[in-house]
């Protein structure tokens, strides 16, 4: 049976729960509220790893997520803004608002890595934006496909 993974937004409790994406998300704050909006994602994303510097958060700046198709690895691969904590990808933007389009990214990132969460953070707008995103197999999900795939021939 083919497990369907699912992703999810992590709610607003889990933070309490993950100390690395909190950690993270405090860094992000301490840069926007220095900063502000209206500069490119690149002074972002140094003064960014300037702030994981200064708080002793492990990462890796411009990462490459290799992809993957039937067992062979693709010439094509992905590059994450960071990877902190070895298993956090930290993709980063400048946008006036956050539509979908990043957030697919932000997942294919997730599948190509094999890693489960991650963190889009909005630079752009007046107020810091995020979103946690989580990239695993839930099972009810799976007792899902399970029940569905049995019906049908």
């Amino acid at each position: 049976m083919k497990m369907n993974p699912q992703i999810t937004q992590m709610d607003a409790d889990y933070s309490k729960k993950d100390e690395q994406t909190y950690t993270i998300i405090g860094a992000a704050m301490t840069v926007h509220s220095e900063l502000g909006n209206g500069f490119l994602e690149a002074v972002y994303q140094e003064a960014l790893e300037l702030e994981f510097q200064a708080r002793g958060i492990p990462y890796e700046r411009e990462k490459e997520l290799l992809v993957s198709y039937r067992g062979t690895v693709l010439k094509t691969f992905y590059k994450a803004d960071f990877v902190c904590f070895g298993s956090v990808i930290v993709e980063l933007k400048a946008l006036d608002r956050l539509s979908g389009t990043e957030e697919a990214q932000v997942i294919n990132y997730l599948k190509a890595s094999g890693l489960q969460k991650a963190l889009l953070i909005n630079f752009g707008a007046k107020s810091l934006q995020y979103k946690r995103l989580v990239f695993n197999l839930r099972e009810s999900a799976q007792s899902a496909d399970k029940a569905f795939s049995g019906g049908q021939q």
